[in-house]
């Protein structure tokens, strides 16, 4: 019936549409195929439908069954074409030199070469051909692709031979390759019309070669990449360069090639940044330049590593993830350094660390978020205590201190507007914790920066309707308690803390006093004006149970005003029974438990109070 059907191209699309019906068959057969209804070959799209039918499932046998009536047909070059795109790769790659040598032979008016080159390639991207065959096989098709006049057709055809170059032989054949298609693009600026398929090279080479040294030891591939000149496409290029050498560079480098190559890539990525790039892409440019920086060690050369943070500081100042992690990597070469000095520095490596704290002090202050510079400054100043770098460590906690009253009372988390008063308390926490250490400066009174934190606590705009600030007197007694001590409960190596300064000073203990006394009077001044408000009971409970507490772990019960102050708080924390009935239980426990050790005896009036209260 088909060869009844008059039009040629109709009787074409029936014969593949009864081909892709009857594909169910096991073995379709090839009778029906290319050659019925006369010499003409069907149009492209038919003949490929038609041999895809034929080649589903079909053995090896039928590809040399099919090649051999191709030869009959003087190769003809559209039926060649659609043999190699239908059979499996294997097969085709298998003969892949009888093929190019049938290529030869084709008559290039009606279908050109290099497009049956092109279709080989896919096929050989797949699959190997035998390696003795191999070169002669890229030889052969490169001669006939380097030749292809079109910028278009050349590239076209050029990306799927780098796959098999990449896949098979050395840096030094990709190279060429690279250069090839520089030649063949840089006139009149055809790469501008090529981005997708030079995309397409450069995932195809990342594919294959994951050693960067060897890569950028290839001398066309950074100006392969120049030619990347549009700017979307260019930053894309070098993400996806840079994601490619965080998964697979596992060691640590100093390479100088890397980073060269590496620094140019990243300062791309950053220069594109502007006034108009969404958080998300500053996020995710910034986490690839940090896992870049992540890399790069110079060993034992500390000098060298600062150098290059001195460096990458000045390459990448609008991405602040990257400056914050540039703070991070010099606070840790000064921790490196301490370490490998063993605590005792050297007139040289005392020079170090300190200018060490020098960059970070230049650093954090151009950070935009102010949580970030808190943390930062806290932490930088603890280094430069473990470093003996006794005057930097208080210009990092003044700095500190300073920047608190600019604290919001809102702060976006996850794009979310949060709180602040959650993160503040957790900050000056730690802050207080640190201070125990840190000694006073001879040139300031007594517990200067202690008294400096407090000062900007009370005069801080808090929000309406919080204990925040009464938190932080609470907090601020443990610490008061433990500077008290003869002995502080711990010390930095070297460092002269308070407890060496003044040794139990009774001027120093009265100055603590003083204070503590102070803030005890705030705290319950906060209690009787929550006492007016009926709403403010729970906060009250809550409020009077962990000075409570704090009274009870850090003050000295023998007093016996502190010992009442100390009942009356618990019997205000009980009043309404809204505190935690476990919780008592299990402090009661505990008070009755530390009653019976040695020199603790006079808790158990207290004990015998609070049960009574606890028993109402």
């Amino acid at each position: 019936m088909i060869r009844g059907i008059g039009d040629p191209l109709v009787a074409a699309y029936a014969r593949a549409y009864l081909c892709r019906a009857d594909r169910r068959r096991e073995r379709p057969e090839p009778a029906g195929g290319p050659e019925g209804g006369g010499a003409r070959v069907p149009d492209p799209p038919a003949i490929n439908w038609i041999l895809q039918c034929i080649a589903y499932r079909a053995p090896e046998v039928l590809l040399t069954e099919m090649m051999d009536r191709c030869k009959t047909m003087a190769n003809n070059a559209l039926l060649l074409n659609s043999i190699m795109r239908a059979f499996r790769p294997e097969f085709v790659a298998a003969r892949a030199t009888d093929f190019i040598g049938m290529i030869k032979d084709c008559d290039e008016s009606g279908f050109p070469k290099h497009l049956l080159f092109g279709s080989l390639g896919r096929s050989l991207a797949c699959a190997d051909p035998p390696e003795a065959e191999r070169l002669s096989i890229l030889n052969e098709a490169w001669k006939v692709v380097t030749k292809v006049r079109s910028p278009q057709d050349y590239i076209g055809c050029a990306e799927v031979w780098v796959e098999f170059t990449c896949r098979h032989f050395t840096k030094r054949e990709v190279n060429t390759v690279l250069a090839d298609i520089i030649k063949h693009l840089t006139p009149d600026r055809a790469f501008e019309d090529a981005y997708p398929q030079l995309q397409s090279v450069i995932r195809r080479i990342l594919t294959y070669f994951h050693d960067f040294s060897v890569l950028f030891s290839m001398e066309r591939f950074l100006p392969f990449l120049d030619m990347f000149q549009k700017d979307g496409v260019r930053v894309e290029v070098c993400k996806s360069i840079m994601e490619v050498f965080i998964k697979h560079q596992v060691e640590l480098t100093r390479d100088p090639v890397i980073l060269n190559a590496m620094l140019h890539i990243c300062k791309t990525m950053h220069d594109s940044v502007n006034s108009l790039t969404l958080e998300d892409e500053k996020r995710s440019l910034a986490l690839l330049i940090v896992g870049f920086m992540r890399t790069v060690s110079f060993g034992r050369d500390f000098e060298q590593q600062l150098s290059f943070c001195v460096e990458a500081r000045a390459t990448f100042c609008n991405l602040e993830p990257v400056l914050v992690q540039l703070v991070h990597t010099v606070n840790q070469l000064a921790m490196e350094t301490r370490r490998v000095m063993k605590g005792s520095h050297s007139r040289k490596t005392a020079a170090f660390v300190r200018a060490c704290a020098a960059y970070s002090f230049i650093t954090i202050p151009s950070l935009s978020s102010i949580f970030t510079r808190l943390h930062l400054y806290l932490l930088s100043g603890q280094v430069a205590l473990a470093n003996q770098c006794l005057s930097q460590a208080d210009a990092f906690l003044k700095a500190a201190v300073s920047v608190l009253p600019e604290v919001p009372h809102s702060i976006s988390v996850e794009g979310k507007l949060r709180s602040s008063e959650s993160f503040l308390l957790d900050f000056i926490n730690n802050f207080l914790a640190t201070l125990l250490v840190v000694p006073d400066h001879p040139e300031h009174g007594v517990l200067y920066l202690v008294r400096g934190l407090l000062n900007i606590v009370q005069d801080y705009t808090w929000e309406e309707n919080t204990d925040a600030k009464v938190r932080v007197y609470i907090s601020a007694l443990p610490l008061l308690a433990a500077m008290s001590q003869e002995t502080f409960l711990y010390s930095i190596p070297k460092v002269d803390s308070n407890e060496t300064l003044y040794g139990g000073d009774p001027k120093f203990l009265s100055e603590i006093n003083k204070l503590c006394e102070t803030l005890i009077g705030q705290i319950l001044d906060h209690l009787k004006a929550l006492a007016r408000d009926e709403q403010s009971a729970r906060r009250q409970s809550a409020l009077a149970f962990s000075l409570f507490g704090v009274l009870l772990a850090h003050g000295d019960l023998r007093n016996n005003k502190l010992s009442q102050l100390a009942v009356n708080l618990w019997n205000l924390s009980h009043k309404q029974g809204l505190c935690d009935s476990r919780l008592s239980v299990r402090t009661l426990e505990h008070v009755k438990h530390q009653a019976q050790q040695p020199d603790m005896s006079h808790l158990s009036e207290a004990v015998q109070r609070l049960g009574l209260q606890t028993r109402t």
